[in-house]
C-alpha cells in the first residue's frame, strides 16, 4: 500500500470512530440522561422510553455499534486490499 492509500484508509477509520462514538455519546449521554423526562412521556414495552433507553436501549445500541464497526471496517480493508 503506498502513502497515499495508507492515508486515505487511516481517514476513512478515524471518520467511521468518529462518527460512531458520536453516535453512541448521543444515546448514552443525550437520550438516556439528558432528554430523559421528555422521552419518559413514551411508553415503551410498558414502560417509560426513557428509562428504557438509559437500562436497556444504550446497552444495545453500543453492541450493535460494535457489529457495525467490524462490518464497516471488514469493508474497508477489502476496499484498501489491506493484508496486515
Amino acid at each position: 500500500m503506498n502513502e497515499h492509500q495508507r492515508q486515505s484508509y487511516w481517514r476513512a477509520n478515524t471518520a467511521l470512530i468518529r462518527n460512531l462514538l458520536i453516535i453512541w455519546g448521543l444515546v448514552s449521554l443525550v437520550f438516556s440522561i439528558l432528554l430523559v423526562q421528555p422521552l419518559n412521556q413514551l411508553r415503551f414495552f410498558g414502560v417509560p422510553f426513557g428509562f428504557w433507553m438509559a437500562q436497556q436501549g444504550s446497552i444495545l445500541v453500543f453492541v450493535a455499534l460494535i457489529f457495525i464497526y467490524a462490518f464497516q471496517m471488514d469493508k474497508l480493508d477489502r476496499k484498501y486490499n489491506n493484508k496486515q
